[in-house]
């Protein structure tokens, strides 16, 4: 009976240590480390989608190339939704000594590593298709995993600065990603091979330096797959903060999602720049560089007056502005100017909004699958935005009806953030 009441008081006491609201601060190699390991997984995700997949497509199938990046980026953000609240639940449940998150996060680095192999091997429009699926399956478990200690070990008014840093890695790894498929090496098996490299080596300082408390086995909840398939539906009537943030997420990276799948082609097609692939590594620099002067000193300032809502707002309004210059002003100028609009944009997005979604979680024992449901919001709109801008730019107005699209609904997701009433 002494031994049953020790293993639940040490259970207890786990409990405290896993469960409970974060109040110690964290230190900087923490964030730094958590911040690679974050942009391993961008640099992974966005690099392909915005540089090598269409120059693979276009290689493949000139004639089709936009249907063909539509597919291959919809097939792969469908595996997305269901592999990151997936991995979540798992990481929620993981007890390993090694804790919940890290298993995660090597684990998902060498899948979606393997993923980016298998997607540089390929000759068909189905093959990629297949490749990049299983890389959005690993990288979104490693997503899984880097996203949710910021809920676990970040205090309320330490998160928007973390989620500054961390955030801002999203821009940056696009960058590098540029910088090492139109520089660094030549070719898109290269660019897809190294990429697959950093995603491992980017992910280890955080897996091997920062240990996290362990789940007790005896706090593990079972998994049950119809009950997770349940839980995948939060229900907005019984959190209603948690659904209006969700909306005003999906809203937002939609509007991101019509605004630059197509850039490639649009500096193409539209302001016929004689360099594309340099072209979009100039914007993305500018775009990044913009972003960066926002996101740390608004997280800062978000964290000094607790409020996250105006900032939300402000966000959007911002990124819609960049948007109409791109839908009105069809030059190598404006598209400048827009790069650096919706940089200093989404640089305000990136430090305030996954710190409000971590104040609207409904349990801490489901964190990293509420926040793979959150994350949905992230790669639903890589599905639907495919499927919305390729009748628009077919049939209603081009790039100009694309980029209006992108203003209206950036505009109505900021404006819906105030339908949370929880969060300042």
């Amino acid at each position: 009976m002494n031994q049953a009441v020790d293993e639940s008081t040490a259970a207890g006491v786990d409990a405290v240590d896993v469960f409970a609201e974060p109040t110690a601060r964290v230190r900087p190699g923490w964030t730094v480390s958590l911040s690679f390991a974050t942009l391993a997984v961008f640099m992974a995700f966005m690099t392909p989608i915005q540089i090598l997949l269409p120059l693979q497509l276009e290689h493949i199938d000139a004639a089709d190339k936009n249907n063909a990046l539509s597919l291959v980026t919809g097939l792969g953000a469908l595996v997305a939704v269901v592999a990151n609240p997936l991995a979540g639940a798992l990481s929620d449940r993981t007890v390993s000594r090694f804790g919940r998150r890290r298993p995660w996060i090597l684990g998902g680095a060498l899948a979606g590593a393997v993923g980016l192999a298998v997607t540089a091997a390929q000759h068909t429009v189905l093959g990629v298709a297949l490749g990049w699926c299983l890389a959005q399956a690993g990288l979104n478990a490693m997503l899984a995993g880097v996203t949710t200690p910021l809920a676990d070990r970040v205090p309320v008014g330490q998160r928007a600065q973390v989620s500054g840093w961390t955030g801002i890695m999203q821009s940056l790894g696009l960058v590098l990603g540029a910088l090492i498929t139109t520089m660094l090496v030549t070719g898109v098996w290269s660019g897809y091979g190294l990429l697959a490299l950093l995603t491992v080596a980017l992910a280890l300082p955080f897996v091997l330096r920062h240990p996290e408390p362990a789940l007790p086995r005896a706090l593990r909840p079972v998994f049950d797959a119809r009950a997770f398939a349940r839980t995948l539906w939060v229900s907005p009537r019984l959190h209603p903060d948690f659904g209006w943030a969700w909306l005003t997420r999906f809203l937002i990276n939609l509007g991101n999602a019509l605004g630059t799948l197509y850039l490639l082609y649009y500096l193409t097609d539209s302001v016929h720049y004689a360099d594309p692939g340099t072209g979009v590594l100039i914007l993305t620099v500018i775009y990044t560089l913009c972003a960066a002067l926002t996101a740390i000193p608004v997280g800062v300032l978000s964290d000094r007056i607790g409020r996250r809502k105006p900032f939300v707002l402000a966000c959007a309004v911002i990124m819609a502005g960049a948007a109409l210059i791109l839908a009105f002003l069809h030059s190598w100028t404006a598209a400048m100017a827009a790069a650096a609009v919706l940089g200093a944009g989404f640089g305000v997005y990136l430090a305030v909004d996954q710190a409000l979604v971590t104040q609207v979680l409904p349990v801490a024992q489901d964190r990293a699958k509420d926040l793979g449901v959150i994350n949905i919001a992230n790669s639903g709109p890589q599905v639907l935005a495919p499927v919305v801008a390729a009748p628009i730019i077919a049939h209603l107005g081009g790039y100009t009806g694309l980029y209006l699209a992108t203003a209206l609904v950036t505009v109505v997701g900021g404006v819906l953030v105030r339908r949370v009433r929880g969060v300042a």
